[in-house]
């Protein structure tokens, strides 16, 4: 089996789940127990705090353990938003791309719905790209928060934080990124991108699914999401995932000290862009999708006209490529990609659209095959729709 499906999620590293065993097993015991079982726990969950902050370059006291990605955009969203308006009633707007995951989207629209907020969506251009002047012209005096992503998870195409979290910071307003797709890829200093809240996902990285981390700058109000015994200072009540807390930091290590290798980055560039001439090149009509060049070393997407994307996929797989056809929240579904429709393609193109997507590990082998398999199965799906 080819797998080109890591946007989706990777492997657990043997590394991370040795590091993780000895809460899983014998040190079993909750980080809030006043016994020795319970201070080892709470001691493993400070070191995984301490070294995840290491890898941000933030304080501890400011990263929030969560289970995944979904619910670290979640708290952002909501309770950065909440905490604002809460101080100040006039503060009910929040700022989105078009391309947002569904954990951002959703979250801004439960806002809207049930506490008054509107929402304002920045538009993107054709390569799925936020210009900073698009989103300076939707900020108002009313926004209690801008949530713009750092890399897309459907096509790849990484935006101009640091540019656009300068603008908001410029009016005092808050900025949130997720960072699950470029965590590992792309630099994570909070400082450097001067954000106030960033989102991370386990999985993504080589550690388990049901692991993630919230970002958010110390002095940034946040109303908690889950209420309980008050874990997490005050931010996430319920008993702590230490064995996750320590995949995660972990993981997070292992992956930026990979990315901080300028070599890796390079050659799965070098391999990923082979692989789109190889695909452009055999396929007639296959589209590119995502910027050409602002993009993950690790995302190479295409639509293929006159095909459907889960047909393709299915004759992908039967030649023991995995890959998908865009978000895996949507996995199954006929709708077409809101993120492609937002960068202007018609929806019966964007229902043809595949991601190929790799972690570190992939060779030009691999590639060279899957591109030969991609060539054959759009040629079958074409044959079969038109007999």
């Amino acid at each position: 089996m080819i797998f080109l499906d890591a946007a989706a999620t990777t492997p657990v590293r043997r590394e991370v789940l040795e590091a993780m065993w000895p809460y899983l097993s014998g040190e079993f015991g909750n980080p809030s127990s006043h016994h020795t079982l319970g201070e080892a726990a709470a001691s493993a969950l400070a070191d995984a705090r301490a070294a995840v902050a290491t890898a941000l370059g933030c304080r501890s006291g400011e990263l929030t353990f969560t289970s995944g990605g979904t619910e670290a955009d979640n708290l952002a969203v909501k309770g950065i938003a909440l905490a604002r308006q809460a101080a100040d009633p006039a503060l009910n707007r929040v700022v989105i791309s078009a391309v947002e995951h569904p954990a951002v989207e959703e979250s801004a629209r439960y806002l809207e719905r049930f506490h008054g907020f509107s929402v304002d969506v920045v538009r993107v251009d054709s390569t799925g790209l936020v210009a900073p002047a698009a989103l300076a012209a939707v900020l108002r005096p009313e926004t209690a928060l801008v949530s713009i992503m750092y890399a897309n998870n459907e096509v790849g195409t990484i935006q101009p934080v640091a540019e656009l979290a300068g603008l908001a910071r410029a009016r005092g307003i808050p900025f949130h990124t997720d960072a699950v797709q470029a965590a590992g890829w792309l630099p994570l200093d909070v400082k450097a991108l001067g954000v106030d809240a960033l989102s991370i996902s386990g999985h993504k990285l080589g550690a388990p699914k049901g692991c993630g981390v919230l970002f958010v700058r110390g002095r940034t109000r946040i109303e908690p999401l889950m209420h309980g015994g008050g874990q997490e200072r005050g931010r996430r009540s319920g008993t702590e995932n230490v064995a996750g807390a320590v995949g995660l930091a972990t993981a997070l290590a292992l992956a930026l000290a990979q990315a901080a290798q300028p070599q890796t980055a390079d050659r799965v560039t070098v391999l990923r862009d082979g692989f789109i001439r190889d695909v452009l090149a055999a396929v007639p009509g296959a589209v590119l999708t995502g910027h050409p060049a602002r993009r993950l070393p690790s995302v190479a997407s295409f639509c293929f006209p006159g095909t459907s994307g889960e047909s393709v996929l299915l004759e992908l797989e039967r030649q023991a490529v995995v890959c998908s056809s865009g978000s895996a929240c949507a996995a199954g579904s006929d709708a077409p990609s809101p993120v492609l429709t937002a960068m202007g393609f018609e929806p019966e193109v964007a229902q043809t659209a595949v991601r190929f997507s790799f972690d570190s590990t992939v060779t030009g082998t691999d590639l060279a095959a899957a591109a030969e398999a991609v060539r054959t199965a759009v040629g079958s799906v074409r044959t079969l729709g038109r007999s």
